[in-house]
């Protein structure tokens, strides 16, 4: 039951991404706001949520399904909103966990690498092609 409300409610969506952007992008930072979660992987405040929805409210003029996300528990459902809305078809990967130096690093032994050669590898396959003067 609750996956054909799901599918329907993203029809719904999809079937009005093309004004509901139209109509965000003139609202300053909202787009940002919305994606906030599923870029950063940090959670909304509650600040950021009443902004939300203030922001849905003006939406929900031109948008009518919007309303559900308005009414007692839908901010619940704003995390479906930005991933039905989100632009991209892969989400995108959260940060690369910051190493704590614990340790300083290794240094290379320099006496175990080999000796540089003269020529480059590029001037060896050039000095190959090259014609023999006769």
């Amino acid at each position: 039951m609750i996956s054909v409300i799901r599918a329907f409610l993203k029809n719904l969506l999809i079937k009005h991404k093309a004004l509901f952007f139209q109509e965000a992008q003139r609202i300053s930072g909202f787009l940002y706001l919305l994606m906030k979660q599923r870029n950063t992987e940090e959670k909304w405040t509650p600040e950021e949520k009443k902004e939300i929805k203030r922001h849905l409210k003006i939406l929900a003029m031109y948008i009518p399904i919007l309303i559900i996300f308005l009414l007692p528990g839908g901010s619940l459902m704003l995390p479906f909103l930005a991933e039905v809305m989100d632009r991209r078809k892969m989400r995108r990967r959260p940060p690369a966990p910051v190493q704590s130096p614990i340790s300083p690093p290794e240094k290379k032994d320099e006496s175990a690498t080999p000796p540089a050669s003269t020529g480059t590898s590029a001037n060896l396959c050039i000095s190959s092609f090259r014609r023999k003067p006769a």
